[in-house]
C-alpha cells in the first residue's frame, strides 16, 4: 500500500492587491510523501516564498485547498492553524531568526517554549542532544551574538528539529553562507533526512544543492513546469561528512 502523503498542495490559487490583482500561484499542485528531500526552485519572483509560506500555514490561498498530516487546513481558525504548525513543521530560514541574546541550547528550545509556556526537562535534553549531533556541544551555552554564521544556521537546523516535526521548510538555509560551510550545513539536513526519515522542502537558488536532493519541483510565474524525481549528485569529498565547529 503505498504512503499516504504528509502534505497535499490542491490547485492552490494566491491573489493580492485590491482593483488590481496579481496572481502569484496559480493552480499549483503537488503531494509531498515521508521521508523526501525536495527541492523547490524558480527564479526571483515566481511564488516559491509564497508557496513555502501557504505550506507552512504562515499565510492562506486565495482558493485551492492545503491538506497537513491529514487535516483540511482551509477552515481552520488561527489558533488551530498555529497548534497543527507547530506540532508537525520545522522552519529553517536564511537569516536564522536567532535571538541573540538568548544561548544556543536556549534558542533550540524556544519552539517548544513558546508553544508550552515553560521548559519541559526532556525538552532540555532533546535541544542539547540535538546541539551536539550537529557539532555545537562546546557552544550550547554561548550567546547567539557570538557564534558564526555556519554555527547560527546549525543551531537553527537543530532548532527546527527539536519537536521532531514530520515536515521540515527550508528558505535559502545556505544563501548566507560560504561554499564549504553551505556544504557542511545541507549535508547535517541531508543526515537528517537519511537517518530519521525528516522529510525536506528546501527553496534554493543554487543547482548545487538542488542536484543533492532526491526530487526538484520547478515553479515559473506561479506555476508549476517541472516535478522530477533524480538520483542525488554529490560534490567531491562531501557525502558523509559531519559539520564540525565552522
Amino acid at each position: 500500500m503505498a504512503p499516504e502523503p504528509i502534505l497535499r498542495v490542491e490547485d492552490v490559487v494566491r491573489e493580492f492587491g485590491g482593483e488590481v490583482r496579481t496572481r502569484a500561484l496559480d493552480g499549483v499542485s503537488f503531494d509531498l510523501y515521508p521521508g523526501e528531500l525536495s527541492a523547490l526552485i524558480g527564479p526571483s519572483g515566481s511564488g516559491k516564498s509564497t508557496l513555502l509560506n501557504i505550506v507552512g500555514l504562515l499565510d492562506r490561498p486565495t482558493s485551492g485547498r492545503v491538506v497537513l498530516d491529514g487535516y483540511e487546513t482551509t477552515p481552520l481558525d488561527e489558533r488551530a492553524r498555529t497548534r497543527l504548525r507547530g506540532r508537525t513543521i520545522g522552519f529553517i530560514f536564511q537569516f536564522h531568526h536567532l535571538l541573540p541574546a538568548f544561548t544556543a541550547l536556549e534558542n533550540v528550545m524556544l519552539p517548544a517554549w513558546g508553544d508550552e509556556g515553560r521548559i519541559d526537562p526532556a525538552i532540555r535534553r532533546r535541544a542539547a542532544e540535538l546541539l551536539d549531533e550537529v557539532g555545537l556541544s562546546h557552544r550550547m551555552h554561548h550567546r547567539a551574538s557570538g557564534l558564526s554564521g555556519g554555527e547560527q544556521q546549525r543551531v537553527a537546523i537543530a532548532r527546527a528539529l527539536v519537536r521532531d516535526p514530520l515536515l521540515v521548510l527550508s528558505d535559502e538555509p545556505t544563501g548566507n553562507l560560504d561554499t564549504v560551510t553551505s556544504n557542511e550545513v545541507f549535508e547535517l539536513m541531508r543526515r537528517f533526512n537519511r537517518e530519521r526519515h525528516t522529510t525536506f522542502l528546501v527553496v534554493t537558488h543554487d543547482p548545487r544543492i538542488a542536484a543533492r536532493c532526491g526530487r526538484v519541483i520547478e515553479i515559473v510565474d506561479g506555476r508549476i513546469v517541472n516535478d522530477d524525481e533524480q538520483e542525488p549528485v554529490d560534490p567531491p569529498g562531501t557525502t558523509g561528512s559531519r559539520a564540525e565547529g565552522r
